[in-house]
């Protein structure tokens, strides 16, 4: 766990602000923006990259996935920039990534926040996140399920920061890893039953 060293309430300010920026449904903006229909009514109706992938529109899908993995990445950084402390940053990564699991404009129904988890890890410990995405890669092209590369990065997460000495963060990653597979029961449950769909299928 970090030092906590900011005052309490600066945390919950941080947490707060850092939730309204995870919140942002950029994968339904983006989809919307392009007349591509409601995100929520195609496909797996998730509200991330992978599934606006299902609508053919690759730009769509590449843009939604680095808008989720940078409001991620931001809070972090902004925490960092306006605190300066290693607690802060790690709130902020926490209130992001539940922004974007639990957004209040949805009703608090979002996505499974693969990219935010990757983006906060970027910029919290850019050797953890890096790993992470290399895992994520690595699995997603031998495998082409998106859903498993997605559960294997965030399962390895921990043993990245051990092993990059970012034990500080261990606690924060055992969070966010229990959270991301929570968010995947069902591709789990799919997974073990063989009809998980793979990367681009409609």
């Amino acid at each position: 766990m970090p030092e906590f060293i900011t005052a309490p309430a600066t945390l919950i300010l941080v947490g707060l602000l850092a939730y309204l920026l995870g919140s942002v449904p950029f994968g339904i903006v983006i989809t919307r923006a392009l007349g591509l229909g409601d995100l929520r009514k195609i496909g797996s109706g998730n509200i991330g990259a992978t599934n606006v992938l299902r609508t053919g529109n690759k730009g769509a899908a590449l843009a939604t996935l680095l808008l989720d993995a940078g409001k991620g990445g931001l809070a972090v950084l902004l925490a960092r920039w306006a605190i300066g402390a290693g607690d802060a940053a790690q709130v902020a990564a926490l209130g992001s990534f539940l922004g974007h699991l639990f957004p209040v404009w949805l009703g608090f129904r979002g996505g499974k926040g693969v990219a935010t988890f990757l983006g906060t890890l970027l910029a919290l410990a850019w050797p953890v996140g890096l790993a992470c995405c290399a895992t994520w890669a690595v699995m997603a092209a031998l495998f082409r399920i998106s859903s498993l590369a997605a559960l294997t990065a965030a399962a390895t997460s921990t043993i990245w920061m051990w092993l990059f000495g970012y034990g500080q963060m261990v606690f924060l990653g055992l969070i966010l890893t229990a959270l991301v597979y929570w968010r995947h029961s069902e591709n789990i449950a799919r997974l073990r039953a063989g009809t998980e769909p793979k990367i681009g299928r409609k």
